[in-house]
């Protein structure tokens, strides 16, 4: 991999490399890009991959092959303090509670001592304090040459770093909002550099269909509100009816979230137009933030927040014109999907955002990546399906691209069982949740706990450890059970490794970018085939134009992508040579139905049954 690697950086090359678990892929792309010099930029998927690429293995590496490299680490601007936001906050005291005072001087604290203001050095005070959001900046709230504090600003010297070293570490959604869109003044980085590497690459579709395309919501708005009012109380004292119109515009942008009656909804443009309260708060929403705007184009020059506002409300007031900009019917008649783009609304518990997604984004990632000429190198361990990288490369324009496929070297045959349930319902009857916790409940038994259950739904996830605390206390087994949501994900995942015989229910987030290795996880169980709902507004959408193109849906695109969450889920069982363990899939079309065939091939090659007696057998039972 590492030579292959290697002679895709000397021709400036693209190439996609799936390396199976314990292969060491991370070596086999930091020795190659280390020797051959020039400026490397690193974007991995999760912020503990980039902490460990920093502190770990990029030193070992550079240490053992003798490089003279500097190496380099950059965030998201909401990870470094900024003076000019702490210095408000400070001033204005406006917190929740004592202890989020508490926190604004024990940061203030700590941003007279510390060299680079990175939050993650202060572990006095929680990631999830409200002290934070007022002592950083966003994108939209820096006042960035105007900021009297801009000689002292930690993003400024993280960025200047940044652009001096020669291996730069960063995540994907910073690589593709300050590289890939030239925002920030970061784009000169792209141009002066020799080889891209994304880690974790199985995730760039998702993220580069949210970063090329467009969103505005209400949690945008209300800090655009708060933000004015604090501005217009410092600056704009005198003028009354600006601060009144932060509250009429807080209170319009409450009122349209609550137009919705309930959260986790997902609606497309014809949906959203059976919501006709939520269609008439959001025209008083515009009106209102129209309003605004002339109060605040009135007093925008008394000071460079009050003009920073004002640019943002502008900002605000074009993207949710266009979002109402009727779609063109069939626009994307005769054509790749390319510069087209689906319109849809998310609500969640807190927050409405009207989302414009494109409905391709291979023509716009390949258009990126033309130019300059560089290396780009694509590795994760799922980005396959069998053999094929046919599904991947055309999600992302990758036509040209070179493939490499190197599977795990672990010993699945021995270490691994992959059992498949008999005598389960259809996955959509009513009754499937209870039919799962009778057909795991032996094998978590025969596991003494030891269990994740990945669960593809919040609803199934709720449902199935509703009912394995129900059999827990009617046995009285002594096996702790976990639930996604009842702390963070280190913490549960810290909690499960401590205690040794846990259970842990979860959905969506805890079937990637988790490494728990020995015998506290031997036994994964999957209540269905990771399918996303096909009334999803963005998937119907794909699928539509597929279908409109005479393209086979459901084989081109709707299955490449649950085997390649499947293969992530089941993923989280062996992640050590010395590791054993049981993969238990309830769904019964993993067997009953052809395509399952092509799921289960492009799993590792673990001995298969349909026999509880062969998993309790494998636990020694």
């Amino acid at each position: 991999m590492a030579e292959r690697i290697e002679a895709a950086i000397k021709a400036s090359h693209a190439l996609v490399a799936e390396a199976g678990t314990g292969t060491g892929k991370t070596f086999a792309y930091l020795v190659p890009a280390l020797r051959a010099g020039g400026k490397v930029i690193i974007a991995t998927g999760t912020k503990t991959l980039q902490d460990q690429l920093f502190n770990r293995d990029l030193p070992t590496v550079r240490d053992a092959l003798g490089v003279p490299a500097t190496i380099a680490l950059l965030k998201g601007r909401a990870n470094y303090v900024c003076p000019y936001h702490l210095e408000r906050a400070q001033s204005e005291g406006r917190f929740l509670n004592r202890e989020e005072a508490g926190h604004i001087r024990t940061i203030a604290r700590f941003a007279k001592a510390t060299k680079t203001g990175d939050k993650a050095e202060l572990s006095a005070v929680p990631e999830d304090s409200g002290a934070w959001a007022q002592a950083t900046s966003t994108r939209e709230n820096c006042l960035g040459q105007d900021c009297p504090h801009y000689k002292g600003c930690f993003v400024i010297a993280a960025r200047r770093e940044a652009m001096d070293a020669d291996v730069l570490v960063v995540n994907h959604h910073l690589f593709f909002a300050d590289v890939m869109l030239r925002d920030d003044g970061l784009g000169e980085l792209l141009p002066a550099c020799n080889t891209v590497i994304f880690d974790e690459a199985h995730q760039l579709p998702e993220v580069a269909g949210l970063f090329f395309g467009e969103a505005v919501g209400t949690a945008r708005l209300s800090e655009l509100a708060r933000d004015t009012k604090l501005e217009a109380i410092a600056g704009a004292k005198d003028y009354l009816p600006l601060q009144e119109a932060c509250r009429t515009l807080e209170k319009v942008t409450r009122d349209f979230r609550l137009a919705f009656h309930r959260d986790g909804l997902r609606l497309s443009e014809a949906q959203w137009l059976d919501h006709p309260n939520a269609v008439e708060a959001l025209a008083t929403l515009e009106g209102e933030l129209a309003e605004f705007m002339t109060h605040l184009d009135s007093q925008a020059d008394r000071s460079e927040g009050l003009a920073n506002c004002r640019m943002r409300a502008h900002e605000l007031a074009l993207a949710i014109k266009r979002w109402l900009k009727p779609s063109e019917p069939d626009a994307d008649e005769g054509n790749d999907g390319d510069d087209v783009f689906i319109k849809w609304v998310e609500v969640t518990k807190y927050a409405v955002t009207l989302n414009l997604t494109p409905l391709s984004v291979a023509n716009i990632f390949r258009r990126q990546m033309e130019g300059h000429p560089r290396a780009w190198i694509f590795t994760s361990a799922t980005l396959a399906v069998g053999s094929s990288f046919g599904h991947y490369c055309g999600e992302l324009g990758l036509a040209e691209a070179e493939t490499g496929l190197w599977g795990s070297p672990f010993d699945y045959g021995s270490c691994a069982l992959l059992y498949a349930p008999q005598q389960m319902p259809d996955p959509n009857s009513p009754f499937y949740h209870e039919a799962v916790l009778e057909a795991a409940w032996p094998a978590i038994r025969a596991s003494h706990g030891r269990a994740f259950v990945l669960c593809t739904s919040l609803r199934a996830m709720r449902r199935i450890h509703e009912l394995l605390k129900e059999r827990l206390e009617k046995e009285g087994l002594d096996l702790p059970l976990l639930l996604q949501g009842e702390g963070s994900k280190s913490e549960l995942l810290e909690r499960f490794r401590f205690l040794g015989n846990a259970i842990l229910v979860a959905s969506q987030s805890f079937w990637e970018g988790v490494d728990v290795r020995g015998e506290a996880l031997s036994l994964v169980v999957i209540d269905k085939l990771p399918f996303a709902p096909p009334d999803d507004p963005v998937l119907s959408a794909r699928i539509e134009h597929l279908k409109r193109q005479g393209r086979n849906a459901f084989f081109e695109y709707q299955l490449p992508r649950a085997v390649i969450s499947m293969k992530q889920g089941a993923g989280r069982l062996i992640r050590d040579e010395t590791d054993r363990g049981v993969l238990m899939v309830c769904d019964p079309r993993l067997i009953e139905k052809s395509y399952g065939r092509r799921i289960w091939q492009s799993l590792p090659p673990m001995k298969r049954t349909r026999e509880i007696a062969d998993v309790e057998s494998f636990f020694g039972g």
